[in-house]
């Protein structure tokens, strides 16, 4: 990792983000500093932002007078990628692409064939969502090199260490495509930190030496990251160190699809039947407008406290409407109805979220969160907590048995709102008082849209020694599903036990063999593996070997693949299993022969197009 510049990324599902810090320079004189991010923001007009929206426009016929998109480093782009893609998108966004974040994480779909944007008409051009993310990243990477690496080889982003945030409920199939996506954008030395990790060392960073006099042994600290495309939590644990204090991340939540997408998908169905109570015929597409135009209006209330209400204009469709538009106002009172008490209700610790949706047949899509309340989500997190010995003793709980935080931290857009954040802190401490703890304290949280990117930065320099580190390491047990020793049964499977093959926590950069067990691996002809995770089983060693888990463990998507050894055909081989966490926080599992002489890979499944 000797590289000039540490460079962090935050791959937004809204909005991405380009930080640095060069560390050549004089330590005193040391900053970590934001990339303004040059982008087409109106037809003709380039502008640098510290902001590049995560929205590509696939241009059509007439979309752009000739020239009007091109970039100092581009006449002719291919997309439009950033403000002006988010402003002609909300018009027409059968074009725009949107949530490729959120659409990596999405296992019922094909991740790398070309399906952005989803149900566009055939005649667009479509990309994959790691296709997408690439854009994204490339745009990031060309503007670093005329900016910051001024054209100088050396200082190219392609020859620095990048540290590149994902959430946290990221799983294995998910990292690996961002690690994909970067690779294609031209990132060579890229590694992976869970964005509430890198939120909180924004935090730290901002504090400098203050943060040790905030917190003290025992505290427990809820890291609630509320973003454009997922829900994500996580507890820190303040511990202690050859006397001083340290920082130990022991839970991550789920992955749950539910953010500021879903938001502004609510206000838009309100405004679509206000409008269709008038007489207006909304179609999807209008819809899809919509949707855009609401995020726009409900920030502009959230940022204008003296603001009741903001116009949202829509074009206009079919042959009375042709070149016309329809207007409607999105009002404050709906932030209160649909986003405060409708996304953040007040409930019990108790209350837990819909598991699944009712409905026998579903339309493909992103498979959003089934109950979109966040306080019911939070709860859940909080009350399956449980680990070994030593993390039950670590982590505070009352006599209802949820964990209870004494802090948090808030990062994500959606938290910009204050009223969101304040009934959050509302329903949180009324699950509080019931067992007697105090109310929750709220660090205060120093900026929002660039924490994750800075925090990333922070992280570099802590690996380097310059920084306080938090202990991390997995954050899921992994398992290997193996195959019972029964005998056959008509029309029946045999059982599956999971094997656990990466414990929680387990470290970057460290190895370890999955016992002295003996088990058979089938070369010479096509093999199912079938890997599992849990985000709350957090007591199980590498090498345990589990029967009976209900929902506590999760099914990744199996890996079909025929392990050739030359001379053997349909044969089953003694092996012992190795794992290993690589040093960009991604999980290799090796099969090994007894005599060492043969060792086979095994990654989840990324499903990829045919070549």
């Amino acid at each position: 990792m000797d590289t000039r510049f540490l460079v962090g990324i935050d791959l937004g599902t809204t909005n991405s983000v380009l930080s640095f810090l060069d560390t050549q320079l004089p330590e005193e004189e040391q900053t970590i500093q934001l990339v303004s991010i040059s982008q087409s923001v109106n037809p003709g007009e380039v502008a640098s932002l510290t902001q590049l929206p995560s929205f590509a426009y696939v241009p059509g016929e007439g979309d752009f007078p000739p020239g009007s998109t091109a970039l100092p480093w581009n006449e002719q782009p291919r997309l439009v990628v950033g403000e002006l893609a988010r402003k002609r998108g909300a018009e027409n966004p059968m074009r725009l692409i949107s949530s490729a974040k959120s659409w990596l994480s999405a296992t019922t779909v094909n991740r790398t064939a070309p399906i952005l944007p989803w149900k566009a008409p055939e005649e667009v051009e479509k990309l994959s969502p790691v296709e997408a993310s690439a854009e994204y990243l490339r745009h990031l990477r060309i503007v670093w090199d005329v900016t910051v690496g001024e054209g100088n080889p050396e200082h190219a982003l392609a020859r620095q260490t990048v540290f590149l945030t994902v959430p946290a409920s990221f799983d294995e199939e998910a990292r690996e495509l961002t690690l994909r996506a970067a690779h294609l954008a031209g990132l060579q030395q890229v590694v992976l930190l869970e964005e509430p990790q890198a939120a909180f060392y924004a935090w730290i960073s901002a504090q400098g030496n203050r943060w040790r006099k905030q917190v003290k042994v025992g505290d427990l600290i809820l890291v609630c990251d509320v973003g454009g495309g997922t829900t994500d939590f996580s507890l820190i644990v303040v511990t202690e160190a050859n006397g001083e204090l340290s920082l130990e991340r022991v839970a991550v939540g789920e992955h749950i699809l539910l953010g500021g997408d879903n938001m502004d998908l609510a206000l838009a169905r309100l405004l679509q039947l206000r409008l269709e109570q008038e007489g207006h015929k909304i179609d999807t597409w209008q819809l899809h407008s919509l949707w855009h135009q609401a995020r726009l209006a409900k920030e502009k209330l959230f940022s204008q406290a003296d603001s009741e209400s903001q116009p949202v204009t829509l074009l206009g469709r079919g042959s009375r409407l042709i070149g016309g538009t329809i207007t409607t106002e999105l009002q404050r009172e709906d932030l209160e109805t649909v986003l405060v008490n409708g996304f953040f209700p007040k409930t019990e610790v108790t209350d837990m979220p819909a598991r699944q949706r009712r409905i026998g047949l579903q339309e493909m899509g992103l498979p959003y969160a089934a109950d979109a309340a966040v306080t019911k989500h939070l709860a859940r997190f909080l009350v399956r907590q449980t680990g070994s010995d030593e993390e039950e003793r670590l982590i505070r709980r009352g006599e209802s048995g949820f964990a209870a935080p004494t802090h948090i931290l808030f990062n994500g857009g959606v938290m910009k709102a204050g009223e969101l954040r304040e009934r959050l802190v509302e329903v949180l401490n009324s699950w509080l008082a019931v067992d007697g703890f105090e109310p929750v304290l709220v660090l205060d949280a120093p900026d929002l849209d660039h924490a994750v990117s800075h925090g990333a930065v922070y992280y570099g320099n802590a690996r380097l020694g310059k920084g306080v580190r938090i202990r991390s390491g997995s954050p899921r047990t992994y398992y290997i599903g193996i195959e019972s020793a029964m005998p056959a049964v008509p029309g029946l499977e045999a059982p599956l036990k999971a094997l656990c093959v990466v414990p929680f926590g387990m470290e970057e950069g460290t190895s370890a063999k999955v016992g002295d067990r003996e088990f058979g691996l089938i070369v010479g002809e096509p093999a199912e593996f079938r890997f599992l995770s849990s985000t709350v089983r957090k007591h199980d060693t590498i090498g345990s070997l589990i029967e009976d888990w209900g929902d506590d463990i999760q099914e990744v998507n199996p890996l079909e693949v025929t392990l050739d050894l030359e001379g053997m055909r349909d044969a089953v081989l003694p092996i012992r299993l190795e794992t290993k966490i690589t040093e960009v926080g991604t999980l290799e599992l090796w099969c090994v022969t007894l005599d060492g002489k043969n060792r086979w890979k095994l990654e989840c499944n990324i499903r990829e197009s045919e070549e």
